[in-house]
């Protein structure tokens, strides 16, 4: 460690030495060596470190220690480190600090040992004491997966055997004194600090010595059940338990799991360190990793064990497999702080990184070969396994109960099918904030009847088009309205530009000029007049409803008749809120409300059916921000599309700026992608003037934000101060929203 940590060199090689030794003396751990071996080994160690490094190993204990000082300071800058600092948000300012204190040591024979170990399972939050530990070794042999560790209390012990593993002797059973005082120690812990802990101690000739108690690393679902069994334990409060799980880690607990009755072929077995399931193509290294990930490839990073220079590969792979250490190994516990499946300690699985394969009971597997990680059980399947949608615990929902409780903005979701609006309601969105309907023109059984009104000549050919239309979109509203029984629904107009739906290659238009009867070089003709050179900025939202009003007044005629024919067969009140986007003036935004309701009172007339309904814009330019005082005379809500106005407002697009707002962030010139996290500043500045422009003509305004910072928890956080009334996000997102607004109101209580 010494020799890598602070002379930079290579461990690995030393490595070599240490099993090459081994392998001539027959020996299967490190402490089967003799004295003598040892000795030998140390004057080997030296003369490598010379070799590699030209400079001889230090052996007076004051230059010992001032290098390691030296080493811990400069390890901040580390591309490790920041890879950390990154993914924890910590500031590059806070610096770091050295602790210089005296050494026990586990090492001292067989009454000694040391260990690691949480005061509830990590993984599953259980109130159990858990951990691992090893006779006459230090700690760096647990904690880096060198020797397979025992567990700590005889129960795991007997679990690990019933599982077929070998019958390993715990700590309670080698040392119960030690065992006893240690359980004394932890519980006391648990108590003051009122939080799971991780706790390093020593047992130096049967005293045990405590080394460190920090709090510990869970997994999402460790979490949650966590708080709430303290919530419950009196332990910690309401407010406290909303704080103590992080919503980005709820994503972990919304994804499928593997098909218990898929078929499997099973590889291997190894320990269950970090929950989920994941499949991807093999890779050997944390370079291959980042390349895999770059190309659009799924990867499973594959080491004997992993260590801290690891860490960008282990941040783009799908999941991560060690052949050696425990759970609470390297891997296991920077596996489950991610959120990534991890199965550690598979020693049927033999590495060769010369050769970039592994071998597993007959099988050879090669680097871009295929396996599935399963981190709840630790089992390891060749190729890829189906997955099954997951089962929300009952801790869950408590916490999401809890979270409802104290939150003050609204939790809507972004759906365009019944299937996205059920998946939403079972993860509690109270409504829909915005259904995109051009994602229903994609149909393949309405694509071509879009295509036909596009490039309709007149407006009687377009009406003709739309006709086809208007019953399939009349049927896609009245299922949403069904599926969110009385819950608002949001339905955003056509926004984007037409030259979207039409195809591309000769060969398409050739396809499409054959089912319309419309000749190919007049129609390829069409298709390049409608191209944009900026789309985004182009002829689309409300300009496509001023040019071609039938559209708009197509649309709004399906949300009236579906909002009827729901009324009519299940005697349901429904109140739809039709949105009209880009809008940049209150000109626009009055027109299209008058066209809006002249097609909604025609409906009531003809159906003799009266409903109330809602009219309302996305603000989603700054100018419409700016001069949110006017549009809010002739709107009875604003939706912020916070996408589009942080590409407006940065003149920054989605599709590009991916190339170098990476480059952005690490450089420190934005603090994060604007696109994930609202920018506070600039865009956040633009949105609450709107906001409190909006309410200066009207103050019951409805406002909300349906880009997809409205999962973020960040922005959610945002949105609550900026005084919106509901956030609305992708299905999977809701908990995280929830969760996050909760939060929100906490804090700033």
């Amino acid at each position: 460690m010494y020799s890598n940590v602070v002379m930079g060199m290579n461990s690995s090689l030393l490595e070599i030495e240490l099993e090459d030794l081994k392998d001539a003396r027959g020996a299967k751990q490190d402490t089967d060596l003799k004295a003598e071996d040892l000795k030998k080994l140390c004057d080997s160690f030296k003369n490598k470190i010379f070799e590699s490094t030209g400079k001889r190993f230090p052996t007076d204990a004051v230059q010992q220690l001032q290098g390691a000082i030296s080493a811990v300071f400069e390890s901040w800058n580390t591309p490790r480190a920041i890879t950390y600092r990154k993914l924890n948000e910590i500031p590059d300012s806070w610096g770091t600090a050295v602790n210089v204190q005296a050494m026990v040591f586990g090492n001292r024979g067989e009454d000694s040992a040391t260990g690691v170990a949480f005061t509830r399972d990590p993984s599953t939050g259980e109130k159990k004491f858990f951990g691992e530990f090893l006779i006459n070794a230090q700690g760096e042999d647990v904690v880096a997966g060198i020797r397979t560790p025992q567990p700590i209390t005889k129960v795991d012990a007997e679990k690990m055997a019933a599982d077929g593993a070998p019958r390993l002797q715990s700590l309670e059973e080698a040392m119960p004194a030690a065992y006893k005082q240690l359980v004394e120690i932890y519980t006391k812990l648990e108590k003051h600090y009122r939080d799971m802990q991780d706790i390093e101690f020593t047992i130096e000739q049967n005293k045990l010595w405590m080394l460190q108690t920090r709090t510990g690393k869970r997994t999402a679902e460790a979490a949650v059940r966590i708080a709430i069994e303290m919530l419950g334990e009196k332990l910690i409060s309401e407010e406290e338990a909303l704080l103590r799980v992080d919503p980005y880690a709820l994503d972990q607990l919304l994804h499928p799991t593997l098909d218990h009755n898929a078929k499997k072929t099973l590889l291997a077995k190894g320990l269950p360190a970090s929950p989920g399931a994941a499949f991807g193509q093999i890779v050997f290294n944390p370079e291959d990793a980042e390349k895999f990930h770059e190309d659009g490839k799924k990867c499973i990073l594959v080491r004997t064990e992993t260590s801290p220079e690891d860490i960008h590969g282990m941040v783009v792979a799908r999941g991560i497999l060690t052949t050696r250490g425990g759970m609470t190994s390297h891997a296991a516990v920077v596996a489950r702080g991610m959120g990534k499946c991890c199965v550690a300690g598979c020693g049927d699985v033999d590495v060769d990184y010369s050769r970039e394969e592994m071998k597993v009971h007959g099988h050879t597997l090669k680097k871009g070969d295929s396996i599935t990680l399963d981190g709840g059980t630790g089992e390891v399947f060749l190729g890829e396994v189906k997955t099954v949608e997951p089962k929300l615990s009952e801790s869950f929902e408590s916490l999401m109960k809890l979270a409802d409780k104290h939150r003050k903005l609204g939790v809507l979701t972004n759906a365009d099918t019944p299937k996205d609006a059920a998946t939403a309601r079972r993860f509690g969105a109270e409504g829909i904030g915005l259904c995109r309907t051009e994602h229903m023109f994609f149909d393949s059984d309405r694509i071509d009847a879009v295509r036909e009104m596009i490039v309709a000549e007149n407006k009687e050919d377009r009406e003709k088009a739309l006709k086809k239309l208007l019953p399939m979109q009349r049927g896609d509203f009245v299922q949403l309205f069904e599926e969110m029984a009385g819950l608002p629904v949001v339905i955003r107009l056509l926004d984007p530009p037409l030259h979207e739906f039409l195809p591309q290659t000769d060969a398409d238009i050739k396809s499409l000029s054959a089912k319309l009867g419309i000749d190919f070089g007049r129609l390829k003709n069409k298709v390049k007049s409608l191209h944009e050179m900026n789309p985004m900025l182009g002829h689309r939202g409300c300009r496509l409803a001023i040019t071609f009003p039938e559209i708009y007044n197509m649309q709004t005629r399906a949300i009236a008749e579906a909002v009827v024919e729901v009324m009519k067969r299940k005697k349901d009140q429904v109140v739809p809120e039709i949105m009209i986007p880009l809008v940049a003036t209150y000109k626009e935004l009055a027109l299209l409300r008058q066209q809006a309701e002249a097609e909604i009172a025609q409906v009531q007339k003809e159906t003799g059916v009266k409903f109330n309904y809602k009219i309302g814009t996305m603000i989603e330019l700054p100018r419409a921000a700016v001069t949110a005082d006017e549009i809010a005379r002739v709107a009875d809500f604003f939706s912020f599309g916070t996408n589009d106005l942080t590409q407006t407002t940065m003149g920054l697009s989605r599709d590009d700026a991916g190339r170098f707002l990476s480059s952005y962030v690490s450089l420190g010139l934005f603090d994060k992608d604007p696109f994930v996290t609202i920018d506070q500043k600039g865009v956040g500045h633009l949105v609450k003037l709107a906001v409190d422009l909006g309410r200066k003509s009207k103050s019951d305004l409805k406002v909300g934000v349906c880009g997809e910072h409205g999962g973020d928890p960040a922005s959610v956080e945002f949105f609550h101060r900026a005084g919106l009334d509901y956030v609305s996000c992708s299905p999977f997102r809701i908990p995280i929203a929830r969760l996050a607004a909760a939060q929100a109101a906490v804090k700033k209580t």
